[in-house]
């Protein structure tokens, strides 16, 4: 068997992804998509030196399958184990020794665990817990106020506020997608809390709607409805309307966000709002891989500020941030410097110090659990070898696409893979998208793009741009002609045209 590359941590479903292959493939099928694989990452058919270098290199994740592929007892403890399984030693070669049917109906059952655990992991659970520290009496002490209290040299720190928040998502169908939330909030020992259910469909490829159900002791219920609609390829409106109830009557609102993409990293943005709060806002939001910068301005009942953030994030296996941040308006003005830092694999704790005026100094600690967080390294590392893999296509590509031009066949216009729409709270992250126009074509045979039921992380010149989220695959494609559009969500098989067998 081919030695283990290092560094190289490959989930069950990888290999098959990366051939483009079903689960159940046949021999036949394994062979043909390995032949494939094999002449487009071979080293001879690139004179770059540096190409060269690169189809070695990737080559090398091919050749290791190959044992695997042609062993049908190798396959099956793949299917169960998964590549660690293929690189046991000890005791643990007893299990190596069943017959390829009992591994096979230990695969199945384990099967059938796995689809539960993943079913879990969709709700997608997220939480934060904030704590608000008062240190006012650190930077402004009177000392007439201590001089006849016992210990009065010391000065007194409190903790003023906390926050408390959760939410899960339940995916209902293949469109719909129901999500609660909840917090619970105490200030300077008034508390209260809040719990919503919200119900979003995704309506086209362009958009989609939502309706809102919310109760609490401090608002009263609350009815809204949401839509998000793309205008163009780098344009989007999202507009949401309520009514809230309370003992005060029914306050309706209507709020419009208007978006656009400046360049591949800025975001600028439009809001007006109108109710209880009315408002005008205009923002800038640039995020990068090593920063992230705000400025806005807003003019509104009853505030009005100029506001300005900079987040810088080291590249560590840690994710630390230093952040700083400016606000000023009819308010007064507050300065913000702070830090977070990733403490385990699903938690991250930050720590921000609050200056105003006249608000004083206080201190916030805030610990934000994430679920099914990847690291930074790893997604970096796996982006290097997509893009390595989309040079070495090139030559392929230009020979498909004059084949299927002179036969009116299927041409990949654009297409894109990642999350096309978040919630309106995380709108600098909405672009977390990645051009696949390349690998797609790549994988065009006789006017057919075929892609199995799997993920498609782990096809050529792909990977994760957003791990932890639901992905779907975007493709803009002509056929005969004729433009057409499709998306599909990931892990669902795709055959374009549709009429392909």
């Amino acid at each position: 068997m081919a030695p283990a590359l290092e560094d190289d941590e490959i989930d069950n479903n990888d290999y098959y992804s990366l051939l483009n292959v079903r689960r159940e493939a046949t021999q036949e099928e394994l062979k043909g998509s390995y032949r494939r694989l094999c002449m487009l990452y071979h080293p001879d058919k690139h004179r770059d030196p540096e190409l060269k270098r690169q189809a070695e290199q990737l080559g090398l994740h091919v050749i290791y399958h190959h044992d695997y592929d042609l062993d049908p007892q190798l396959r099956a403890i793949y299917d169960i184990y998964g590549k660690r399984g293929l690189d046991v030693e000890g005791w643990e070669v007893v299990e190596r020794k069943r017959t390829p049917v009992e591994i096979r109906e230990e695969f199945e059952r384990l099967q059938r665990e796995r689809e539960e655990r993943r079913l879990q992991q969709r709700t997608n659970p997220k939480g934060m817990i904030s704590v608000g520290v008062d240190a006012t009496d650190l930077f402004d002490r009177y000392e007439e106020d201590y001089k006849d209290l016992p210990g009065g040299g010391f000065p007194h720190v409190e903790i003023n506020k906390m926050h408390i928040s959760q939410s899960i998502e339940a995916p209902l169908t293949t469109t719909d997608t129901a999500v609660l939330s909840g917090s619970l909030s105490t200030h300077n020992g008034n508390g209260g809390g809040n719990i919503n259910l919200a119900l979003r469909r995704v309506t086209s490829a362009k958009g989609w709607g939502e309706v809102e159900f919310g109760a609490g002791d401090s608002h009263g219920p609350l009815l809204g409805m949401k839509i998000f609609r793309n205008l163009t390829a780098r344009c989007f409106v999202t507009a949401q309307c309520g009514l809230q109830f309370s003992s005060r009557g029914v306050r309706p609102g209507c709020t419009t966000v208007l978006a656009r993409h400046l360049d591949k990293n800025t975001m600028g943005y439009l809001q007006w709002r109108w109710g209880t709060q009315s408002s005008m806002n205009t923002s800038i939001v640039r995020d990068t891989k090593t920063s992230h910068f705000t400025f806005a301005m807003q003019l509104g009942i009853p505030h009005s500020f100029m506001m300005m953030s900079y987040q810088y994030k080291f590249q560590d296996d840690e994710q630390t941030k230093v952040k700083g941040s400016i606000k000023s308006g009819f308010f007064g003005t507050v300065v913000e410097y702070g830090a977070e830092r990733k403490i385990s694999r699903h938690s991250v704790l930050g720590a921000t110090v609050s200056v105003g005026v006249p608000q004083g100094v206080s201190l916030k600690i805030k610990d934000l659990e994430k679920h099914r967080e990847s690291s930074a390294s790893d997604i970096a590392r796996k982006k290097q070898e997509a893009e390595s893999a989309v040079l070495l296509m090139q030559e392929s590509v230009r020979r498909i696409i004059e084949t299927e031009e002179s036969r009116m066949g299927l041409i990949i216009l654009n297409a894109w893979f990642g999350k096309f729409v978040t919630d309106n709270s995380r709108r600098h992250e909405r672009a977390k998208v990645i051009d696949v126009s390349v690998p797609l074509q790549c994988l065009v045979k006789d006017s057919k793009l075929i892609l199995t039921e799997a993920t498609k992380t782990g096809l050529p010149g792909f990977y994760d741009p957003c791990v932890g989220e639901e992905k779907s695959l975007k493709v803009l494609y002509q056929f005969r002609g004729v433009m057409h559009q499709v998306l599909s969500p990931d892990g669902e098989a795709l055959r374009i045209p549709k009429q392909c067998r």
